[in-house]
């Protein structure tokens, strides 16, 4: 259809258009920016690619490095590959030559090589690190081999600002059962206290019942308990990497940690409410960006969550 007249009061009208040089000038980094540093997963339902539509979600510019590249789909984990421990250092250098970085959200990283870089690499960061202590796929596929573990224990955990395990995770890492909100108080306050890490979240999701508790403990600050109810039916895969990533978008925004929790809390839930972005068979995957399209459309931002 050819363009109306100029002048035409039923001509559509067009939406202004910002100047070529005013473009070119713009720097994405002048957002709020956050480094993730995680495997790969082809379905982007978890991993990096999760990561980074999280981060977008709350208006956060995504930075990234990959730690190992899976083979996966919505029935479970089949491969696993890491990358070369000085190659992921190199990615995390880049990432942080941006000199953007106010927070950084670490997830699967395979083997005690990989992790040992990450740790000497993040030495001398001044944002806080939120650690997503994955270990294994939820069908059982180990994503972190036992010197990796021992490794996130001693070089990465004490210089996490918040750690997220959940209550296999947190079992493996403080050597105990955890099943019970009592076992998981004993295991935050071990993560804290001997482990040294600065707080943990545990996350009860596998707990019995119809409202499920998270434990948050800080160094020095006591405990919370985060209660809600369960909602019943979703099978959606991620909710983990998207808790601990909405945690580090909320700290690159500058929110307070516990403020932080909550707003990725309730993205979670909202997530789960939404239920699977594809239609299909196996696990659901989340779509990360509908809690933003849904406060768009309501009108009550526009500049991500929160």
């Amino acid at each position: 259809m050819a363009d109306a007249p100029r002048g035409d009061p039923g001509a559509p009208r067009r939406p202004a258009l910002v100047p070529r040089d005013q473009r070119l000038r713009r720097d994405p980094l002048s957002q709020p920016a956050a480094l993730a540093i995680a495997a790969t997963d082809p379905t982007s339902g978890a991993g990096l690619t999760a990561d980074i539509k999280t981060f977008a979600a709350f208006g956060v510019y995504a930075l990234g490095a990959v730690s190992a590249v899976t083979v996966q789909s919505r029935a479970g984990v089949s491969a696993l590959e890491p990358i070369a421990p000085e190659l992921v250092a190199a990615q995390i250098a880049a990432a942080r030559a941006s000199g953007q970085v106010r927070a950084v959200k670490v997830g699967a990283l395979a083997n005690g090589a990989v992790v040992r870089a990450v740790a000497v690499s993040l030495a001398d960061a001044d944002a806080p690190i939120v650690v997503d202590p994955v270990l294994a796929a939820s069908g059982g596929f180990v994503l972190l081999d036992d010197d990796g573990r021992r490794a996130l224990v001693s070089d990465l955990l004490p210089r996490a600002a918040l750690v997220t395990p959940n209550l296999a995770e947190a079992a493996a890492l403080v050597g105990a059962r955890v099943t019970n909100r009592a076992e998981m108080r004993d295991a935050a306050h071990a993560l804290v206290a001997e482990v040294g890490a600065a707080a943990v979240l545990v996350k009860g999701g596998h707990l019995a019942g119809d409202a499920p508790a998270d434990l948050f403990v800080a160094r020095g600050g006591g405990e919370h308990w985060l209660i809600a109810p369960r909602i019943a039916g979703v099978d959606l895969h991620g909710t983990g990497c998207a808790l601990s990533s909405a945690v580090a978008a909320g700290l690159a925004r500058g929110d307070e940690l516990l403020a932080a929790i909550h707003a990725a809390r309730e993205y979670v839930r909202e997530l789960l409410e939404h239920g699977s972005a594809l239609p299909g068979a196996g696990r659901a995957l989340a779509d990360h960006l509908a809690p933003m399209r849904a406060r768009t459309l309501r009108g009550d931002r526009d500049d991500g969550i929160g």
